[in-house]
C-alpha cells in the first residue's frame, strides 16, 4: 500500500526517529511504547523491533495483529512541519532467524541513528548483551493511513480497501472491545512529569474495528480527583469510555539519549470533560541523560530481568 502513499507521509515514516507502537494484550488493553521505524520508500511494511529479552510487544502483536503506528514527534528528523501521521495495520512477526536479525539490525540501527553509535559498548560486551542485541522484527502492513496536517481541521485518509477512501469512513465490522477495568486509581511521582516536562502525550485506545488508535493530546495532571486531563483531542479520533495508554516519550536528536513511561487506565468522562483515571505506572528501558554509569545504575535491575527473559526464549525457539 505505501507506495501509492503521498511522498510527503513515505518521507515521514522514513526519516521520523521515533514512532509510537500500539498493541492490544490480551485482557484489551491498548499498550503503547516508542520504537525505532525501519522503511524504505515504497515498501509494502514498516519494520519494528524489540530485543530477546522484552519480547511483550512481539508476543502481543503475535496474538492480535491489529497495531497501530503514530508519528507525532519529529525531533531530530529534519522535517519541517510535517503532518502526524496514524497507521493501523497487521502486524507479522519475523523471528524465524534470530542470527539474522541480529546481522539485520546492527547494520540498519547504524544508517538510522548514526549520532548513536558513539554509545555501543564494544563487540565483545556486545556478545555478552543479546538480551538486546538479538532482536525480533515486527513487520507492520498498513491497512488504513490518517494523516493531520498542519491546519487542517479534519484527516486526510488512506486505505488498503479503496471503497472506504470514496465512502469517507471505515467500513470494517465492530469488533468488540474490553471495558473499564474500574481499579482504583494509583499515583505515581512519574505522573507529576505530565503537563511539567510534558506538555503532551501519547492517547491509546481501541477503536470500534477493534484496531487501536492513537493520536497526541495535551494534558495536565488533576492531583485532587487523581486524573490525568486530556485537554482536547484532534478531529477525527474515536473517543469513548474505555481502556486506555498514555506514554509519555523524549529523545535527543541524535537518539544519545531517551526517556519514556506510560499510563495504563480508564478513559472516562466526567463534568470537566475526558480523563485518564491511572490504574498502573510503567517505566520503560531508557537511556536518560547523564554519564554511561548513571545509565547504567538506572536499568541494572531492568537488565537482570531482561537477561532472565531472554535466555528463556532462547531456550524456547533452540
Amino acid at each position: 500500500m505505501t507506495a501509492s502513499l503521498p511522498d510527503g507521509i513515505q518521507e515521514v515514516f522514513d526519516r521520523f526517529i521515533t514512532t509510537e507502537y500500539t498493541t492490544i494484550d490480551r485482557n484489551g488493553q491498548p499498550i503503547t511504547w516508542p520504537v525505532t521505524p525501519y522503511y524504505w520508500p515504497g515498501s509494502s511494511t514498516i519494520d519494528v523491533t524489540t530485543g530477546l529479552g522484552y519480547p511483550k510487544k512481539a508476543a502481543d502483536a503475535a496474538a492480535n495483529p491489529r497495531v497501530a503506528l503514530l508519528f507525532s514527534d519529529p525531533t531530530g528528523s529534519g522535517l519541517a512541519s510535517p503532518p502526524t501521521v496514524l497507521v493501523q495495520g497487521t502486524a507479522a512477526v519475523d523471528d524465524r532467524d534470530l542470527d539474522a536479525n541480529r546481522e539485520r539490525y546492527a547494520r540498519e540501527s547504524a544508517e538510522k541513528l548514526p549520532g548513536a553509535q558513539s554509545m555501543q559498548p564494544p563487540k565483545s560486551i556486545q556478545r555478552m548483551m543479546s538480551w538486546y542485541y538479538t532482536r525480533i522484527y515486527v513487520r507492520v502492513r498498513p491497512e488504513r493511513v490518517y494523516a493531520w496536517r498542519p491546519g487542517s481541521e479534519e484527516p486526510e485518509l488512506f486505505d488498503a480497501h479503496m471503497e472506504e477512501v470514496r465512502s469517507g469512513h471505515s467500513e470494517e465490522p465492530h469488533a468488540d472491545r474490553a471495558g473499564s477495568a474500574e481499579r482504583p486509581p494509583v499515583w505515581d511521582a512519574r505522573i507529576e512529569e505530565l503537563g511539567e516536562r510534558y506538555d503532551s502525550a501519547v492517547l491509546s485506545l481501541v477503536a470500534p474495528d477493534g484496531f487501536p488508535f492513537s493520536a497526541r493530546v495535551p494534558v495536565t495532571v488533576d492531583r485532587a480527583s487523581r486524573r490525568i486531563r486530556v485537554d482536547a483531542t484532534p478531529p477525527g479520533v474515536p473517543i469513548a469510555p474505555g481502556r486506555a495508554c498514555l506514554t509519555a516519550h523524549d529523545h535527543a536528536p541524535d537518539f544519545t539519549w531517551q526517556r519514556n513511561f506510560q499510563v495504563r487506565g480508564d478513559l472516562a468522562r466526567d463534568d470537566r470533560g475526558w480523563a485518564i483515571v491511572p490504574s498502573r505506572v510503567v517505566g520503560g528501558f531508557e537511556l536518560p541523560p547523564g554519564s554511561g554509569l548513571q545509565k547504567a545504575r538506572a536499568n541494572l535491575p531492568k537488565i537482570v530481568r531482561f537477561r532472565r527473559i531472554a535466555k528463556r526464549e532462547a531456550a524456547k525457539r533452540s
